[in-house]
């Protein structure tokens, strides 16, 4: 492998890694944003499912428990923000960034106060992780050059979890475009009035699009805690939520081009990672800081400029109240 074709390889593969928790984060947005709830929760979700599987794997040694705890921690909060949205029809902005707030507030507090460690939950036990997966003939196929090297280094050696992810986009495109649930949930959030003039319950579908949502962001923040790393940080998701809800808008609200937008945020983050401490020619290093941002700076520039007429479901927003 030439010197020339190894780092681009390495940044590729960190940008798979590094692109698994948006793609999981927006698939959960685009179930409940085509089904016309607003969901800006998808951080708090995040960074909740990432508490919930840290402690649960921690206190159970199972990364599968944790896993399941982040599932059911992102299904909760996602019962939460429906409850607020759906049954009482509050702003839906408004609810998703107080449920950012509460987890942001919460999860250290509960954090130091069962384990005593300043608001972190270390991982310690192998089996309490993903490990990453060594998929077959990999390392034979290493020798063979480019297609041999991109099967090893490119496509194996990642986690559960990661795959998981890249099979979620497919699964979803089948389910909201090929299914009679996806149909219902698209018109629910073009039409509300029609659906239920057919004798579909409006608020049982926005419901179930949010349980779906809930999980797809409780395993999304357990891929943060228990694959990615090794343990709870506060605030650790670090507007992953936010840059997956651009992602959504900047992909229109359909999953492949949702998730070729994932990858770019992703190439930009891994980008960032790898400039930090060099020096530019003439201007010596740059601060941290300035490097740090890239990924956020792309995606404004990207939403402001780049992005075109990006059209979204008629409902989004709008609380559906039944004629009488």
């Amino acid at each position: 492998m030439s010197d020339l074709w190894l780092p681009a390889l390495l940044l590729l593969d960190s940008t798979i890694r590094l692109a698994a928790p948006l793609i999981l984060a927006a698939l959960a947005g685009l179930f409940c944003e085509r089904a016309g709830i607003v969901n800006i929760a998808l951080e708090g979700k995040l960074l909740g499912g990432a508490f919930a599987a840290a402690a649960a794997a921690q206190l159970t040694g199972s990364a599968w428990i944790g896993l399941i705890a982040a599932m059911a921690f992102g299904w909760g909060l996602a019962m939460v923000h429906g409850f607020a949205t759906i049954t009482h029809r509050g702003d839906q902005v408004v609810s998703g960034m107080a449920l950012n707030i509460l987890v942001a507030g919460l999860s250290p507090v509960l954090a130091n106060a069962w384990f005593q460690q300043a608001g972190r939950i270390p991982v310690t036990e192998e089996a309490a992780r993903f490990p990453s997966l060594t998929l077959p003939f990999a390392e034979a196929a290493r020798s063979v050059p480019v297609i041999g090297q991109i099967y090893a280094e490119l496509i194996s050696g990642h986690n559960l979890l990661v795959y998981l992810a890249f099979l979620a986009v497919p699964l979803t495109f089948w389910v909201i475009w090929k299914t009679r649930f996806g149909l219902r949930l698209r018109a629910v959030g073009e039409n509300p009035a029609a659906v239920d003039t057919a004798g579909i319950s409006v608020p049982w579908m926005r419901y179930r699009a949010l349980m779906v949502s809930g999980a797809l962001c409780g395993i999304g923040g357990a891929y943060l805690s228990i694959a990615q790393n090794a343990g709870y940080l506060r605030d650790m998701s670090a507007g992953k939520g936010y840059l997956a809800l651009a992602a959504l808008i900047f992909g229109k609200w359909r999953p492949v081009p949702t998730l070729l937008a994932c990858l770019l945020f992703a190439f930009t983050d891994a980008l960032q990672i790898r400039l930090q401490g060099l020096p530019v020619p003439g201007i010596g290093e740059i601060p941290t800081q300035f490097v740090q941002a890239i990924p956020y700076v792309v995606t404004v520039i990207l939403l402001a400029g780049f992005v075109g007429r990006a059209v979204a479901p008629k409902a989004i927003g709008v609380p559906y109240v039944k004629d009488r």
